[in-house]
């Protein structure tokens, strides 16, 4: 452990129930192209990085905006996307923050073909609990191929 690290304090069985319903339901509206409302599970300030892009989009409404270029993109080209996350490792912060840590694997469909694993990456959440529920304050996404 570094200097910076503090110790892991692992979250409770229903607070983790809590945080994979989470995940399950957000990815379930990004994957079928309701990116506003995928989009409002962000805090508006929100923060999504990854080491695909040059630098983070910053904002509730530029995350909306960047999730919907690209799922008109693939819906353009007849390319449908599934993420499926996995090994999902909660730490508590405090009474309402989280960090949470997963595997995300990204699987496209092109119309009338098979499906092909596209993209296997690394995804740290930092998470609030808010009066409607969970909340991303900033997720990172780490590309294993970009590694």
């Amino acid at each position: 452990m570094t200097v910076t690290e503090q110790p892991a304090t692992r979250v409770g069985a229903d607070t983790y129930h809590e945080i994979q319903q989470f995940y399950a339901r957000q990815m379930q509206l990004l994957d079928d192209g309701r990116v506003d409302e995928w989009a409002a599970t962000f805090a508006p300030q929100g923060v999504f990085a990854a080491n695909a892009h040059p630098e983070p989009t910053k904002g509730r409404e530029a995350i909306a905006a960047a999730a919907r270029a690209a799922h008109e993109q693939l819906a353009a080209a007849g390319v449908r996307r599934r993420h499926w996350l996995g090994m999902v490792a909660v730490d508590s912060q405090d009474g309402t923050k989280v960090r949470a840590r997963c595997y995300a694997l990204v699987f496209e469909i092109p119309k009338g073909g098979q499906a092909v694993l596209r993209l296997s990456t690394l995804c740290e959440d930092e998470l609030e609990r808010g009066p409607q529920g969970w909340l991303v304050h900033h997720r990172g996404v780490t590309r294993d191929d970009l590694v």
